[in-house]
């Protein structure tokens, strides 16, 4: 990808959008436009075209979880979005998940943790480490709240397809997959390729929910072999 990265900011603090569009020019990222709210972002969205949105959760008139949900529903092209919040595991991050965010960021996010992040996602890459998805998920699924969950049919998937979204879904990384199942990496790379096809995922993130909320993996699994880190 040899054009420029196109980066959309929305977030209510002015100090926090300055700063972030500071370090993303010092690294070569193109900041396209800047939004206050969840409205300004959606119309952003769709008028400048970025590559990557990065999406603050709690803003007025129009919140980054509903701002989301409609930059990513209907139009092809969609851009990646990251979700900006200052809690660790904030219960509307999962909702973002849910309606197909690429990954989340701490406010208090390193320069170069965030200018990586935004390299990740654009690739078409999933943002979040699975371990630390499958957290997130254990903490908000199977809770009877409100929150939309990924309703997909796991018939389409092979015997193998659900042995990997499986394992995926307890924190193996690709190279992990690999060595539990004895295959290659690249096998394993094109059996995820594969399930995210058949069941209409964005990527390894709604991936993990899925096994959640389908039941494949009950909440409290720990099969994880060590903690995975960003793909990059």
């Amino acid at each position: 990808m040899t054009e420029p990265l196109r980066v959309l900011l929305a977030d209510d603090q002015t100090l926090v959008r300055t700063g972030f569009r500071l370090i993303l020019g010092a690294d070569g990222i193109d900041v396209v436009a800047e939004a206050t709210n969840g409205t300004e972002a959606v119309e952003a969205a769709r008028r400048t075209r970025p590559d990557v949105v990065l999406m603050d959760v709690r803003m007025p008139e129009m919140d980054g979880l509903e701002a989301t949900r409609r930059i990513l529903t209907g139009a092809p092209d969609t851009p990646r979005v990251i979700i900006l919040t200052t809690f660790d595991l904030d219960r509307y991050v999962y909702a973002a998940l849910s309606a197909g965010a690429s990954g989340f960021l701490l406010k208090d996010v390193t320069p170069e943790h965030l200018t990586a992040a935004v390299r990740t996602v654009r690739t078409g890459d999933a943002l979040l480490a699975p371990a630390i998805t499958r957290r997130l998920v254990e903490r908000f699924t199977q809770r009877g709240s409100d929150i939309a969950a990924l309703h997909r049919d796991l018939a389409s998937l092979t015997p193998r397809e659900l042995e990997v979204l499986g394992l995926l879904a307890r924190g193996l990384s690709n190279a992990e997959l690999a060595t539990r199942l004895h295959l290659a990496e690249a096998t394993v790379k094109t059996h995820v390729a594969r399930i995210l096809a058949k069941l209409g995922l964005r990527d390894r993130v709604q991936a993990v929910i899925v096994a959640y909320e389908t039941g494949l993996v009950s909440a409290g699994a720990r099969e994880a072999a060590g903690q995975s880190t960003e793909e990059t």
